[in-house]
């Protein structure tokens, strides 16, 4: 009767865990079956770049190797590694097909973004696609985020799921910056954009940028507010970059897209490539394919956060 009892309770075990090792395999966002919205592929619209002829190492050269239109970029013990653009750019196309680091990588943070931190380092803008190492639990998450005029106190971050697997293959994803909004996209779905209008006009970024691609230890604040750290032992953690493409309005000459495009004075000329009516305004297709990215894959978003913010910003 015992070894009978016993018997039962190892089946009850097994069974357990079994069920658990299944209810965990479909915490994976990207293990869920998916219809994605068909949309335009604007990135076949532009040229990739030989990333030299592009970028410059900004830290970490030694974590940094470059052939062609691919780069790898390392995050070990010693050093993060990132690049950043030989021109500053006045709106623009920005694109990037990056592949992730695979495996336990809580705290990593693979950035694909716009800063002038370094020219304006009081009132400096920032338009940002942050990707987030995963925890034991989680996958890898998407955080958009823009600042302007160094109003760092007012983070307008949105979170999204992913809807599949990033460390698998390469995937695009891009910045649309112009006169009318700016666009995030990843594989060409708008997951976000940000209008230059109405309440929105005071947070909107206004100076030359530079581009910045960069893989860095974000432990005190990427994964769950820092709970789970960086763990080197898992590392070293490579991200990959290809098919970089950059289009845009180049202030300080240009190696790369139209060359410059700015009337005396400063101001945005009709030669910004990203200002013409297919940029202006998302299409249909594209308005629905972000409704779909919205409600299916964001899971945070600043203009609900009301313990963060006691007044919310003004375009909430």
């Amino acid at each position: 009767m015992a070894s009978l009892k016993n018997y039962n309770m190892k089946i009850l075990l097994e069974t357990v865990v079994v069920f658990c090792l299944c209810s965990f395999s479909l915490v994976s966002s990207h293990s869920r079956k998916f219809t994605t919205p068909n949309v335009t592929r604007l990135t076949d619209q532009f040229s990739r770049i030989a990333i030299e002829s592009g970028f410059s190492k900004r830290f970490g050269d030694h974590n940094i190797i470059v052939n062609g239109s691919l780069a790898k970029l390392t995050l070990d013990k010693s050093s993060g590694a990132g690049l950043v653009t030989k021109n500053t750019y006045h709106y623009g196309f920005f694109s990037a097909r990056l592949k992730l680091p695979a495996g336990f990588a809580s705290g990593v943070v693979v950035a694909f973004y716009l800063s002038n931190a370094e020219s304006y380092p009081k009132n400096h803008d920032e338009i940002d696609i942050e990707l987030l190492g995963r925890s034991r639990r989680d996958d890898w998450s998407i955080q958009t985020n823009v600042y302007a005029n160094g109003s760092l106190k007012t983070g307008r971050e949105e979170k999204f799921y992913y809807w599949f697997d990033p460390t698998q293959a390469f995937h695009d994803y891009t910045l649309i910056w112009n006169s009318h909004h700016i666009v995030f996209l990843v594989d060409n779905i708008p997951v976000r954009q940000f209008p230059n209008r109405g309440a929105f006009m005071s947070a909107y970024p206004s100076k030359p940028m530079s581009l910045y691609v960069t893989v860095w230890d974000g432990s005190e604040w990427a994964t769950h507010g820092g709970k789970y750290p960086v763990n080197y032992k898992y590392g070293p953690f490579v991200a990959s970059i290809a098919d970089v493409k950059l289009s845009g309005c180049s202030v300080n000459g240009s190696s790369t897209g139209p060359g410059p495009c700015t009337k005396s004075g400063g101001s945005v000329s009709s030669l910004d490539p990203v200002d013409g009516q297919d940029f202006a305004t998302l299409s249909k297709n594209q308005i629905a394919a972000m409704d779909w990215a919205r409600r299916k894959l964001m899971f945070y978003s600043y203009c609900n956060d009301k313990s963060r913010y006691k007044v919310m910003p003004a375009e909430c």
